[in-house]
């Protein structure tokens, strides 16, 4: 982008990197050309181990053995139910490479979810990671009478279980090596006969209102869509990434491995998500992707360091990100940098900004990602300012992942950037729907035609749901969901998603929604930042004995209340918040007011939340 912002422009020419129609078939070739070179990397009681293409290739080679002498047919489904660790990507390979069908689950569900996306994929073999997702698979076994055997990744604590049912990975990669010396071209054939048309992974969507509804991705969606990233952020075997995102989700499992697949990108595994922030500084990525929820973190913990810094190290970040901005505002505008703005952005740097991309762990990225929800245009403006490009991706797991992004060279805050050149998007004149078409879009939603039918139209044409605008240059921005547009009982539109986001940059306020459908004005629902909030309850002598008082103290709701002005002073008085609550349950992964990705589900929190939201049009 410039080279004060340490972007190496890597241009993307359409080369094919590696070649394969189908996902296990990328993966071969990628292991033939690769084999002594690092690919995976895993944090395991403090000591990194790597796995080579080889190394890699013999433990997906074991386990699809293993899953072919257990009788695993083509097109049969095997599910994951696991965090984001290396036997994840080792076990989705093997599964595809016998022409199977994988489903990912999230190991936040509750059996009764496990149950129902078992049930509805008809799964046959069940891969869980260790003793706690194996109670919630024997749960609910006897309502799952397809399901043939459960694949344990650690037996810490289960070596005397004795279920003829449950088997080790180490006993399943066994009786791969012994299937595999008998008929050494068993997997091959299996690979080669994979078509690229086929089903080849299924992508629950979360549903806020109904069940989740399976999309149907198959190996040329995937592998297309794999390839045409490299033409929007061009990636190679020397870049180092990180997966600690779900796998199960489509912006890690594509965005993520299959795209690190495809370049040879070093992927490393974080050792579980508390540690993300220290495996960041540890691993220090040349090309990070994130959702906005953890942009927003990293960005509060900065301001927080700060706040506890001396007034001579304040004055001189603020100086620098000052500097820092001036520079961004000339490259976002098109212009050129002068030279004393270009050493007075040296100087910075080496006053405080490299000490901020150091304490987040971004000190050699040469471009950040965010997708999967909305973002603050403040925020991304913030990671120019600190000299690192900040690109923005928007898509659907029914488009594989990203339909649009933003140009590296061309970066325009509060925008989705233009279409990929591998699909089509459009505004649908009558709605201001975005619309896609495209080589990359799903086959369908499993076992719901009906549904199908609502999403692609008969010129195969996939209706997202978000509304947007288009620029001059091409640039789509999105307003909001359909569904999700206020209309006030005056009748002004109003989209709740660029509040939130305002809301979501507070160090603060960790998420929020924003109520008003037929109300007389705006109110919010907010959740707080637990981490700096009870940070600034200690600085301030506030008292508190929990959580749930901590959000009930005074003091903390005239903290929130000033974080609202700020945001109420940027729009008309329509648009403004007048009252909120504090969501005074401490919430994560596991609670169902929250996605996988940790954003609050708009409908479910106002049904749950009715009486709270309710008081606050009394």
């Amino acid at each position: 982008m410039n080279n004060l912002w340490d972007s190496t422009p890597i241009q993307p020419d359409g080369t094919v990197v590696l070649e394969g129609d189908t996902i296990p078939a990328m993966f071969w070739k990628g292991v033939e050309k690769r084999g002594p070179k690092v690919w995976l990397r895993q944090k395991e009681f403090g000591i990194w181990r790597s796995w080579t293409w080889q190394q890699t290739g013999e433990a997906v080679r074991e386990i699809a053995g293993g899953l072919l002498s257990l009788g695993l047919q083509p097109g049969q489904t095997a599910s994951i139910l696991s965090n984001t660790l290396v036997e994840w990507v080792l076990c989705d390979l093997a599964i595809l490479s016998c022409g199977a069908v994988t489903n990912g689950i999230y190991p936040t569900d509750a059996a009764g979810q496990v149950q129902y996306l078992c049930e509805d994929s008809r799964t046959q073999f069940l891969f869980v990671e260790d003793d706690e997702q194996l109670d919630k698979a024997l749960e609910v076994r006897p309502h799952l009478p397809l399901l043939s055997k459960i694949i344990v990744f650690n037996m810490d604590g289960l070596h005397g279980l004795g279920d003829p049912g449950v088997i080790s990975l180490d006993d399943l990669r066994a009786l791969g090596r012994e299937l595999n010396s008998r008929q050494p071209e068993l997997i091959q054939q299996r690979v080669l006969a994979c078509q690229p048309q086929a089903l080849a992974i299924l992508i629950y969507t979360s549903g806020t209102t109904g069940r989740p509804k399976g999309a149907m991705l198959s190996h040329h969606a995937l592998a297309f869509t794999a390839r045409g990233y490299a033409t929007v952020l061009p990636q190679t075997d020397a870049d180092e990434r990180m997966c600690f995102l779900p796998l199960c989700h489509v912006v890690e499992r594509v965005g993520g491995a299959y795209f690190a697949l495809y370049t040879g990108a070093r992927l490393n595994f974080v050792e579980n998500p508390e540690t993300v922030p220290e495996n960041v500084r540890e691993i220090a990525p040349t090309i990070l992707t994130a959702v906005p929820r953890i942009w927003e973190k990293f960005y509060s913990g900065v301001l927080i360091t700060l706040k506890e810094a001396g007034a001579l190290q304040q004055a001189a970040y603020a100086w620098a990100i000052g500097v820092g901005h001036r520079v961004a505002q000339k490259v976002l505008d098109g212009r050129p940098v002068p030279w004393p703005l270009k050493l007075q952005f040296r100087l910075a740097r080496l006053l405080a900004l490299d000490n901020v991309r150091k304490l987040i762990g971004i000190h050699r990225a040469r471009v950040l990602l965010t997708g999967a929800a909305p973002i603050s245009p403040d925020l991304v403006r913030w990671y120019l300012d600190l000299g690192v490009p900040m690109i923005e991706g928007w898509g659907q797991t029914e488009c594989t992942g990203a339909a649009t992004a933003i140009p590296p060279h061309k970066i325009k805050p509060g925008t989705i950037g233009p279409a990929c050149i591998y699909n089509e998007v459009k505004l649908d004149p009558q709605t201001a729907e975005l619309l896609v078409r495209g080589d990359n879009l799903f086959m369908g939603y499993l076992n719901q035609p009906e549904k199908t039918a609502e999403a692609l139209d008969a010129d195969g044409w996939l209706h997202t749901g978000d509304v947007g605008t288009m620029d001059e240059d091409g640039f789509f921005r999105i307003t909001d969901r359909m569904k999700d547009i206020i209309i006030t009982a005056g009748g002004k539109n109003i989209t709740p998603s660029e509040l939130e986001n305002e809301l979501k940059f507070s160090p603060y306020i960790t998420d929020a929604v924003v109520i008003g459908d037929k109300k007389p004005y705006l109110t919010a629902i907010v959740m707080i930042d637990q981490e700096n909030v009870e940070k600034y309850a200690q600085d301030h002598d506030v008292p508190f004995s929990n959580y749930a008082s901590l959000t009930r103290a005074p003091e903390v709701q005239a903290l929130i209340q000033a974080e609202l002005d700020r945001v109420n002073k940027k729009f008309a008085r329509v648009e403004q918040i007048k009252k909120f609550f504090l969501l005074d349950t401490q919430l994560s992964a596991e609670d169902e007011e929250l996605t996988p990705t940790m954003k609050l589900k708009r409908k479910l929190v106002q049904q749950k939340y009715a009486p709270q939201i309710e008081a606050m049009y009394v």
